[in-house]
């Protein structure tokens, strides 16, 4: 077993390492992250305008009326959502490098509408929500780190307009950024004229019938989801945070499906998708924290007799309800103890498989697109993420079950071990 950790560390620690210091990967997540209240926002106004019953107490045409008056909420801000994530990215890749911030969000999402056509069912002056959204996300997402690293390439040669230095500081900032974004957008503009001569007419149809759909499939697919959950849970057992590691990566596939499922929900139309966001964030994630530890520290409540193990329960289990489990994670502890790694391991990747083919069958439904914020505690995340439904909650509660079935006998163990010390050690 140590031979084995010693192996997995030397291999795994220098490529987590370097996942999580790529400027690109961490513009990418903190990009996001300033998309997430807006997100938040959109999902909580989808959940009260889909609120069950309503049709029927409102009646159909008062119900209609109802929806469209908080359309609005969502449609300016979850189907326009690559929007916020390009101006986020733009703005934390020039932050990183010590650049005006404000004027790398501002060129990336120029850059992008340079790149988008402005033509909606062959009338010219609008662009199509939906390149703002899922389907846009992966060209804003190289767009804006393309544009970022151009804009600051051009900067770092000082190809800028120097102002005096009486001159407001407002006014100069704006002046010196004059010939970088002239720059930048007029390459950008010669981008899109290269590509309406190609059999693909627009950056966007590359993107996405290259790159973007091709990954979207395998994104949503199983294989690849076991994957990335049990990445996590590695990377979280060698002391590294899993979640940002690989949410760097998958973000982008996983939001663009939450797209697609939050657009046939509102549509009430068949939802294509059970891998999305909140797939990996309400049912795996969101049960206590990365592990699923609300279930453990659940254990430790029934089983625990060592003074270690219920004071860890009694830190651990206000925190876990809101799916922070950082206490059960450095107290149990979870990094780098081989007592733990089987349960710490497998459970996450049975509760995956579980709720894959719960949602498969029916039994359960997909999830709705809705982003439920990650401190909602599990029964009620469940229900919301699926779209109002009691049995994304049922779901949750079954897979605490499994999570805590799987850890009863390692539990016992640790407990037992932890208890004959006290007793020596008293």
């Amino acid at each position: 077993m140590n031979r084995f950790m010693e192996v997995l560390e030397n291999v795994l620690m220098p490529v987590a390492d370097k996942l999580n210091n790529n400027r690109y990967l961490t513009a990418l997540r903190n990009g996001f992250m300033v998309a997430l209240p807006l997100i938040i926002f959109g999902s909580i106004f989808v959940v009260i305008a889909n609120l069950p019953f309503l049709d029927r107490l409102l009646g159909e045409e008062g119900y209609a009326t109802y929806q469209n008056a908080l359309g609005p909420a969502s449609a300016a801000t979850l189907s326009i959502m690559g929007l916020f994530v390009i101006i986020g990215i733009g703005y934390k890749m020039v932050e990183q490098r010590g650049g005006e911030a404000i004027y790398g969000g501002v060129v990336a999402i120029a850059s992008f509408l340079v790149l988008t056509p402005q033509v909606v069912e062959d009338v010219s002056g609008g662009i199509p929500t939906s390149v703002l959204g899922a389907q846009g996300m992966f060209l804003g997402i190289f767009t804006a780190f393309f544009a970022a690293e151009i804009y600051q390439y051009f900067v770092k040669r000082n190809w800028t307009i120097k102002m005096p230095s009486g001159v407001p500081s407002a006014v100069s900032r704006s002046f010196s950024a004059l010939i970088p974004i002239t720059m930048t957008l007029t390459i950008f503009l010669a981008v899109r004229i290269i590509f309406s001569y190609t059999s693909f007419e627009t950056v966007q149809n590359f993107i996405y019938t290259i790159i973007q759909e091709p990954l979207t499939v395998l994104g949503s697919g199983l294989p690849a989801t076991i994957i990335a959950v049990l990445l996590i849970q590695v990377f979280w057992f060698f002391g590294l945070h899993g979640q940002i590691i690989i949410n760097s990566v998958f973000d982008p596939i996983w939001y663009a499906l939450n797209d697609q499922n939050l657009a046939a929900f509102q549509a009430g139309a068949e939802l294509p998708n059970i891998v999305t966001k909140q797939f990996i964030d309400t049912f795996i994630v969101g049960i206590g924290g990365s592990g699923m530890t609300l279930a453990v520290v659940i254990g430790i409540f029934v089983i625990g007799k060592s003074r270690q193990l219920k004071e860890l329960g009694k830190l651990g289990g206000p925190a876990g309800i809101f799916n922070v489990n950082e206490p059960i994670i450095f107290g149990l502890p979870i990094i780098m103890n081989p007592l733990v790694i089987i349960p710490w391991l497998l459970a996450p990747v049975i509760v995956a498989l579980v709720t894959y083919f719960s949602m498969a069958t029916g039994i359960v439904p997909k999830p709705a697109g809705v982003i439920v914020p990650w401190t909602t505690p599990p029964f009620l995340s469940g229900i919301l993420a699926t779209g109002n439904n009691i049995m994304g909650g049922v779901l949750q509660l079954f897979n605490m079950l499994i999570v805590f079935i799987i850890w009863w006998p390692f539990l016992k163990i640790m407990d037992k071990q932890y208890y004959e010390n006290e007793n020596k050690a008293a």
